[in-house]
């Protein structure tokens, strides 16, 4: 039985300072017109070589921890052989080594399936680049004609 596939680029503004942007209400918003109570697969993807996805909590500071831990672990300073951009620039490219810039998260009934304190996040510490697309793309499986699936 052929799958059902829906795609759409989100354009966002993170601004000039280092960002957690909740994405679950767009993901859900996308989810509404294009999943059609489906079973499937949500693919989040930031074409960006200094972005990432996470899934975390958010609004209970959270957020900030990880930017905090970010900051430790990826100093803003000189220390990075990737020098263009603002001081500390370099540290922005390694970003997705520790923060991916993709998540995978199921969709059951058309809505998605997130723990009870998780949302879907892009995290941007490029203070140089505030403008950030995000692809949206939902495979999921086509509705059954009223007879139950087969292997035959």
């Amino acid at each position: 039985m052929p799958g059902h596939f829906a795609t759409t680029t989100l354009t966002l503004t993170t601004g000039t300072t280092e960002t957690v942007t909740d994405l679950t209400h767009a993901c859900e918003q996308f989810l509404a017109q294009h999943a059609d109570g489906r079973d499937g697969l949500l693919n989040v993807f930031v074409p960006h070589a200094t972005a990432g996805v996470a899934v975390i909590e958010t609004g209970a500071g959270s957020d900030d921890d990880l930017l905090a831990a970010l900051h430790t672990l990826l100093p803003a300073d000189d220390r990075w052989q990737h020098r263009h951009g603002s001081p500390g620039h370099g540290r922005d490219h390694v970003l997705p080594a520790l923060v991916p810039p993709h998540a995978t998260l199921p969709v059951i009934g058309g809505r998605l399936e997130l723990g009870t304190w998780q949302s879907l996040c892009l995290v941007d510490t490029n203070r140089d680049n505030a403008d950030r697309q995000v692809r949206l793309s939902f495979m999921g499986q086509s509705p059954a004609r009223g007879r139950p699936d087969t292997d035959d």
